[in-house]
């Protein structure tokens, strides 16, 4: 929230106006239903009865919406969230959705220089924490 003061005035300053942004409410990319019921069944299992709420809004405001939104392929979406975990630190997410990068076409080459490039703009520490994460997802994407 605290970049939207900023992006307005950049906005302002290129004559950007709102009807040159991409809708909110777009035409959704398609589901691939068998992958999101088995990531929304095992969400469920592990935590519906700790945060249902949680869990419903994971699956309807994150996969079923902002996941599809057609303005960035699955791929450079996924790139944003791997990056995003990784200078946040947060290295619990980043199994999953490294394997769900690859599987958008994200390459081990890529993901690696995701991480060389990062270290540069969020820390060395937060990059060297991701290292063991994305070496354990590649070895076992090799077998």
């Amino acid at each position: 929230m605290s970049a939207v003061a900023v992006t307005k005035d950049i906005f302002h300053r290129r004559g950007l106006g709102i009807n040159q942004l991409p809708p909110a409410k777009d035409k959704l990319l398609p589901l691939n239903e068998e992958a999101e019921i088995q990531r929304a069944t095992q969400v469920n299992k592990n935590f519906g009865q700790v945060s249902p709420g949680l869990v419903q809004n994971t699956t309807d405001l994150l996969f079923r919406d902002l996941w599809l939104r057609s303005a960035l392929a699955p791929r450079d979406r996924s790139l944003v969230t791997v990056s995003s975990l990784i200078a946040s630190g947060q290295v619990a997410q980043i199994t999953y959705h490294l394997n769900r990068a690859m599987d958008n076409g994200l390459t081990q080459t890529q993901a690696s220089e995701v991480l060389t490039h990062i270290a540069f703009y969020s820390g060395w520490p937060n990059a060297f924490s991701a290292l063991p994460v994305v070496k354990e997802v590649f070895e076992k994407r090799q077998n």
